[in-house]
């Protein structure tokens, strides 16, 4: 009996990572922590969306523009949802930087 195997490679898993996280900030995501989130999330390879409800609509959290059009207020709950090899680290880190208050962390 011969076996053939496939050679062509069957594709990876996508990893998707989800959480979320009461937004504390006084004024809300506004100019300054919207800038912080999005370049925060410019850093990881994956796929990463923010909703303010759990079923979406989901929006590029890569875009300031579309951020700070959410007007999401102070209080809101964020869901962050990432898929792509470092999506874990993605949505650990946008939660920690939320969590924070957008400090400034070194």
């Amino acid at each position: 009996m011969t076996t053939f195997l496939d050679p062509t490679p069957s594709p990876m898993p996508r990893k998707s990572v989800t959480a979320s996280v009461r937004l504390r900030h006084e004024a809300g995501l506004h100019a300054r922590p919207a800038v912080k989130l999005t370049k925060l999330a410019k850093k990881f390879s994956a796929k990463i969306l923010v909703a303010m409800l759990p079923d979406g609509p989901w929006i590029d959290a890569k875009s300031i523009v579309k951020v700070i059009a959410t007007k999401t207020p102070r209080n809101a709950l964020l869901y962050f949802r990432a898929e792509g090899e470092d999506a874990e680290a993605a949505v650990l880190a946008l939660v920690r930087l939320v969590e924070q208050d957008f400090a400034d962390v070194g």
